[in-house]
């Protein structure tokens, strides 16, 4: 996804409002945005607090910045930066964290974001765009360009069946009819599901949805989901990130708030380290039951 957001960004550098900044990463891959920004295109080193405070008053000129590095160091690193300079005075700086989840794999906590959204979603005035495509991550930076709040956009790795056909973006798309039950997925990991419940008969199969946008509010949730949602009454959400703050937790408060609460709920969310170990992406997700196999066997032999 990141080439394709280096792509994307690059259209976007013809504006006059345009800054980019990043955290001393995105060698061979970035050059061509650099190429295109030209001055507007800063290296603030490896110093992601001071980024983000320049972001900040670069957003207070009427600039439109965007900063840049991998997913801990743009959340966790600047958190207070992001909560007393962005958020407080609601401007409209563009977070962008690289390797969000388990994405960097072996080298461990210190470079996973599975608490990212939900800690950032805890400051005013913040939202999060999770593209669960390479393809949905165009028209996500062409609204986020008009933004006027702040947001953090995570970005992963794209996992789609090379022969599976996307809706056009929305922040809620159905994936996949099914008869069984109702699962809801966050994030890239999706891409790992469509082909294992393809395979399954539509009398058993699970339907599918995709959320990349958040927060969840009943607003904004839409009604072919709740029509479905009352037939089915089991609902099923996945994440690659801890339950505490999460997209599962968000739902299920809007549809308690809504009177619309399923009879049956289950969140498969990150649990840290199971094991104590580290591994790959693929390793993490197994452990903490989110892998597709796991999740879609659990859910067919639920009455």
């Amino acid at each position: 996804m990141r080439n394709v957001l280096c792509d994307a960004l690059v259209r976007e550098a013809r504006r006059k409002d345009f800054v980019f900044l990043t955290g001393d990463l995105g060698y061979g891959a970035l050059e061509p945005l650099q190429s295109a920004a030209g001055t507007r295109f800063i290296n603030a080193g490896v110093a992601e607090q001071n980024m983000v405070s320049v972001a900040a008053g670069l957003a207070k000129t009427g600039l439109s910045p965007w900063a840049y590095s991998i997913a801990p160091f743009i959340y966790a690193r600047p958190f207070e930066q992001i909560r007393n300079d962005v958020c407080l005075h609601d401007l409209p700086v563009k977070l962008v964290g690289n390797g969000g989840g388990y994405g960097y794999g072996v080298m461990g906590g210190s470079h996973h974001g599975i608490e990212d959204y939900g800690a950032l979603l805890c400051l005013q005035h913040m939202h999060v765009f999770v593209p669960a495509f390479r393809e949905d991550v165009a028209p996500i930076v062409s609204r986020l360009a008009n933004f006027q709040h702040p947001a953090y956009l995570r970005l992963g790795r794209c996992e789609k069946p090379a022969d599976f056909i996307l809706p056009d973006y929305a922040p809620w798309r159905k994936l996949v009819n099914g008869d069984k039950a109702l699962i809801v997925i966050v994030g890239p990991i999706v891409g790992t599901y469509l082909c294992e419940i393809a395979a399954i008969h539509e009398a058993v199969r699970p339907s599918l949805w995709v959320v990349s946008e958040l927060p969840i509010s009943p607003d904004e949730i839409p009604a072919e989901f709740l029509e479905e949602l009352l037939l089915k009454k089991n609902l099923v959400v996945v994440e690659e990130h801890v339950a505490q703050g999460g997209a599962g937790q968000m739902l299920a408060y809007s549809l308690l708030k809504m009177g619309r609460s399923p009879e049956r709920f289950s969140h498969y969310s990150a649990k840290g380290y199971v094991s104590g170990s580290y591994g790959s992406q693929q390793f993490h997700r197994k452990e903490c039951s989110l892998d597709a196999k796991t999740v879609i066997a659990e859910v067919i032999s639920t009455r």
